[in-house]
């Protein structure tokens, strides 16, 4: 019985091996190619991210933050007499401005006289309609 490893074509049909595995041929129809620039390879590797994240950049980060610059400037705007409504959903207007807290006037308790006031913190109120001159 002939050993089977004694002859093995390669896939190219030109180089054989030997049953020690020494190559007795090369394959006539590989052709080395250059190796690639690994500046280049990290580049095109690294640039699909860099393309995500300016994109997330331009499309979420910086509108929430033009969101938030006007809600601070219309906080700031606050004054006395102005409606407002609160993230809680309660709606009044206020009465009292400090540093950091609105005293807000929800409604009549009983009589006209009697108010109900409401101290809550400035970054509580999600918005404002300036009262009318």
């Amino acid at each position: 019985m002939t050993n089977i490893l004694e002859t093995v074509v390669f896939a190219e049909g030109e180089g054989t091996t030997s049953a020690a595995g020494t190559a007795t041929g090369t394959a006539a129809g590989a052709s080395q190619t250059p190796p690639a620039n690994p500046v280049m390879s990290t580049i095109v590797t690294i640039l699909p991210l860099v393309l995500v994240i300016v994109l997330l950049y331009f499309m979420m980060i910086r509108p929430q933050r033009k969101r938030e610059k006007e809600t601070k400037a219309m906080i700031n705007a606050m004054k006395v007499g102005d409606k407002v409504v609160t993230i809680g959903g309660i709606c009044g207007k206020v009465s009292k401005l400090k540093d950091e807290f609105v005293w807000i006037e929800t409604g009549n308790i009983g009589t006209q006289d009697e108010k109900s006031v409401i101290k809550m913190e400035r970054d509580a109120v999600r918005s404002v309609e300036s009262a009318k001159n």
